[in-house]
């Protein structure tokens, strides 16, 4: 059985795992592994996402589970991304969890954000969930790194006020350095604008992606879908597996926003 939900369309025989560590092949079906296990749940400032532009003030309920379609060797995050069906969950059910959005609205929740690990890995429960959300009245946003096919990409639109979508670099080199593809990503922010609020975040890592040119390249891009897409612009520190080199200095990111800010109205910066 082949998994269609992102461009690596793993093979899976009787019984195996995917890539991301999320999906497998149940007898003869691809299920999703992770479904309703989560692993971090908090309200969390929408700025945390982060998003600049959507309800800002406000706070969304984050959750997270295991799994990932790409191997980053700096994830903030690996002990969950990076993580299988042994790490430690607890069980929720999209009901479960929308009942829980609905009772924070009174300490400033909007909805649900999905989060920590890679959301999409766990695609059945993003979309159940968000579907019971949107009839609830409640938003919904999607922190993600942007490497899902189209077809289950556009059926989850529709249930999806915002996504901040990694754009990791502007090369397919750095792309095949963490195991994605840029096209994929670039068609995911091109899709999700025309359907909701985006904005898109670059870690930026010395020696890696720190370019101008690459800077410059990613920004006249982006403004060619739409120059408010927010863009925000974050600092490196060494962790996980990337301990090879220091911090990103604060005058590269400072240089880079000045760069961008030539084609984006909206363009931050992270830990600077």
């Amino acid at each position: 059985m082949i998994c269609t939900i992102c461009p690596r369309r793993c093979e899976l025989a009787e019984g195996q795992t995917g890539f991301c560590r999320a999906r497998k092949n149940e007898r003869g079906k691809i299920v999703c592994e992770n479904y309703g296990r989560v692993t971090s749940l908090a309200l969390d400032p929408v700025e945390k996402k982060p998003f600049a532009r959507f309800y800002p003030g406000s706070y969304i309920l984050s959750v997270g589970s295991y799994g990932c379609n790409l191997r980053c060797p700096f994830c903030q995050n690996h002990e969950i991304s990076m993580a299988d069906k042994t790490a430690r969950t607890i069980e929720v059910t999209p009901e479960a969890l929308t009942e829980k959005a609905l009772a924070l609205r009174d300490r400033g929740n909007i909805g649900l954000a999905f989060t920590y690990n890679e959301p999409l890995v766990g695609f059945e429960f993003v979309r159940d969930c968000a579907a019971l959300a949107r009839e609830k009245g409640l938003k919904t946003a999607l922190i993600t790194n942007g490497m899902i096919a189209q077809e289950p990409l556009l059926e989850l639109l529709p249930f999806i006020d915002a996504m901040n979508i990694d754009l990791k670099g502007f090369t397919e080199n750095f792309y095949r350095y963490i195991g994605g593809e840029l096209e994929t990503v670039k068609n995911t922010i091109a899709a999700a604008a025309k359907s909701c609020h985006v904005e898109v975040t670059t870690l930026v890592i010395p020696g890696l992606n720190d370019g101008a040119d690459e800077m410059e390249t990613e920004a006249k891009w982006l403004a060619s879908i739409d120059p408010e897409i927010p863009l925000h612009i974050s600092r490196f520190f060494p962790r996980y597996q990337q301990t090879d080199r220091g911090a990103t200095p604060v005058e590269t990111v400072r240089a880079l926003w000045e760069i961008a800010r030539a084609h984006l109205k909206y363009v931050y910066t992270g830990n600077c």
